[in-house]
């Protein structure tokens, strides 16, 4: 809540949650740290996995039989994983750690118990996570991120 809250750039992950609301979210993602270097998504990877960054640096990129090109960086209160979360396709670029990081997990089977039992908590994750991809998509830049 807090990096959301202190980023307020155009790439920030922004659901409109209370503090009550954020707690009770909490309750349905997983927090595990990331040491500088460790992969975190898999380009064409078939996870559909949500992460929401608390602290720390992430870069994209994308591999062709060429080698690796640096697409993006995500930093604190944005997410990375939402690409694959919605399309239900193989993940479209690598995420690495380029510091250390913590980060937090949405998997598709939380995010349905969450809609099954929270469902205007759950209404608010989708619409936040849908915007951090249309604003992605609208800043050439930043449309690679989308991972």
């Amino acid at each position: 809540m807090q990096a959301i809250a202190h980023n307020q750039g155009p790439d920030t992950f922004q659901p409109a949650l209370t503090p009550k609301q954020w707690e009770l979210l909490g309750t349905y993602l997983q927090p595990f740290a990331v040491k500088q270097g460790q992969v975190l998504i898999e380009q064409n990877a078939a996870d559909r996995t949500v992460y929401p960054v608390e602290s720390g640096q992430l870069t994209v990129h994308y591999e062709d039989d060429k080698g690796r090109l640096r697409l993006a960086s995500v930093g604190a209160g944005s997410a990375v994983g939402e690409g694959a979360f919605f399309s239900r396709q193989p993940r479209t670029a690598t995420v690495q750690a380029a510091s250390a990081s913590k980060i937090w997990s949405l998997t598709p089977i939380r995010f349905t118990e969450l809609v099954n039992r929270q469902p205007q908590l759950a209404v608010e994750m989708a619409m936040a996570l849908g915007s951090l991809v249309s604003r992605r998509l609208a800043n050439r830049p930043k449309r690679v991120a989308v991972t």
